[in-house]
């Protein structure tokens, strides 16, 4: 779901005023060994409900999100003081111990004429320490008031406003601390999907002041402001051209997996942007297991015939046992099933 950010978080940071302030983010809660039960020991929010987050904290948003049941997503980022990332081209940036990528799930409902209130879902941390990323998620209460530490996972039902204005209902799976390793393994470890240089690069609001996100990091002394990097097309930018926009969408919805050393390596499907090779993108190549996820169909991609083609097959498909991705969703991105079926339609 699109929604303005830049405003949400300026009518956030002038709500704040009534907040509880925090002094700041508690590093050693963050570099515990043992995880706390509650979001709020953390520090990383002045006002937990509101989303305001500490100082210290940034928002940030990326040009490609992953989709999530049309789920909100309020990203933020934590560095602690003296300490910068380091840049890998492609890659997502090095970050250093103690560092915490925070993002909630939430179905806003800020339509003028909405008649849901924003409910707050889930809010899931990547945070380093000893040079490796460890994952954890908080389930909101019914409240709004507080976060409760998770390992099982939970099954939320509830409803959301869509773009058309139309009220759905969904499925909405809080995963447990497993399920993650499925879109965050690469090899052995946990690593984080969405902040590469590539996709961070577009201008955010902070409170008065537009800048790049990059550019901000920058001033932080979080990294380095001479880095070399190609922007990621915007998918959902129709005026750029359609196998750039496919590849942008394949590239965060599937290329986490779908990537040598990935969880899907074995498949020889790869789908990050960089890959060029037409067979390993999924052209006539054909699967490694035939069967009820391929329906049949003798290619992941047969060109000008989606309605042969495995991709679009499983990714509208909502049995969990030909779906993809195989979690992270209740619900048909419509939106992009269309893009994929555009593209292979065009080839």
């Amino acid at each position: 779901m699109k929604i303005n950010k830049e405003l949400f978080f300026c009518f956030l940071c002038l709500l704040s005023v009534q907040s509880q302030i925090i002094a700041s983010v508690d590093d050693s809660v963050v570099l515990a060994s043992k995880m706390p039960k509650k979001l709020s020991d953390f520090g990383f929010f002045s006002n937990m409900q509101l989303q305001v987050p500490q100082e210290g904290v940034l928002p940030y948003d990326l040009i490609n999100p992953l989709f999530t049941d049309y789920a909100d997503k309020l990203r933020f980022v934590y560095i602690p003081e003296g300490k910068s990332a380091k840049y890998h081209e492609d890659l997502v940036f090095d970050f250093p111990d103690g560092s915490a990528l925070i993002k909630t799930f939430a179905y806003l409902n800020d339509a003028a004429d909405s008649e849901l209130e924003k409910q707050l879902l889930e809010t899931r941390l990547l945070i380093k320490k000893g040079g490796a990323w460890r994952n954890i998620s908080y389930v909101w209460n019914k409240e709004q008031s507080e976060a409760f530490l998770n390992i099982a996972g939970k099954t939320i039902n509830t409803s959301f406003v869509a773009e058309s204005g139309d009220i759905k209902k969904v499925r909405y799976r809080v995963p447990n601390i497993n399920q993650c390793k499925e879109c965050h393994q690469s090899g052995n470890e946990i690593k984080p999907i969405g902040p590469k240089a590539r996709n961070l690069n577009q201008n955010y609001k902070y409170e008065n002041i537009s800048m790049n996100q990059l550019d901000r990091w920058s001033d932080e002394g979080w990294i380095d402001s001479e880095i070399n990097y190609k922007t990621m097309p915007d998918w959902s930018n129709a005026s750029i051209d359609l196998d750039s926009r496919a590849r942008a969408y394949l590239d965060i919805n599937c290329g986490h997996c779908h990537i040598p050393g990935g969880s899907a390596d074995t498949t020889g499907l790869y789908l990050n942007f960089t890959e060029e090779r037409r067979e390993h993108i999924g052209i006539y190549k054909k699967p490694v297991a035939a069967g009820r996820a391929s329906n049949n169909f003798k290619f992941s991609i047969k060109p000008g015939a989606p309605e042969e083609s495995i991709m679009p097959f499983r990714m509208q498909s909502r049995d969990p046992g030909i779906m993809m991705p195989e979690s992270g969703r209740f619900l048909n991105h419509d939106e992009g099933v269309a893009l994929i079926n555009k593209w292979i339609k065009s080839m």
